[in-house]
């Protein structure tokens, strides 16, 4: 999960967060692979946590069973 910050001067209703009403300078949580969606509009949002990077393939099967 990344973090932004509503910087609009008023609250918004974000359909990708269940319709949740963010106020402004209010922080929240988003997906990792949805936060360009906010970080292209600076004039609203501004990234406040880095996104986590998503596992490589190879990372991912260290975990799988061989054989």
């Amino acid at each position: 999960m990344a973090s932004v910050r509503l910087v609009a001067p008023e609250p918004r209703i974000v359909p990708w967060l269940g319709s949740r009403l963010v106020q402004p300078d209010q922080v929240v949580d988003v997906p990792d692979d949805q936060v360009a969606a906010y970080t292209c509009q600076p004039a609203v949002w501004e990234l406040v946590g880095e996104p986590k990077q998503a596992p490589t393939i190879s990372a991912a099967r260290r975990g799988s069973k061989e054989g």
